[in-house]
């Protein structure tokens, strides 16, 4: 007999990468004040390059977070419209 484990799709910030987590508490901190995040801005910020934002986007677009993260445009640099 064999058993599962059920998983309910939430996932925890543990389970996010060290990166992952950086631009996660980036988000959180200024998504209050700003709802449009463009990855080369992001990367500034978090010392990262915009490529390495937008790598490492998707983990938190697909998760269950306190912030809803969504592809919103591609100019110069890919935008990423955050809410809360």
């Amino acid at each position: 007999m064999s058993t599962t484990v059920a998983t309910t799709g939430a996932q925890s910030d543990a389970a996010l990468s060290e990166k992952q987590q950086r631009i996660l508490e980036y988000l959180r901190a200024n998504a209050d004040t700003q709802t449009y995040f463009k990855s080369r801005l992001i990367g500034d910020e978090l010392d990262m390059s915009a490529k390495e934002v937008g790598t490492n986007m998707p983990a938190l677009q697909n998760g269950e977070f306190d912030v809803d993260v969504e592809k919103w445009g591609y100019s110069s640099s890919t935008t990423w419209k955050v809410t809360t």
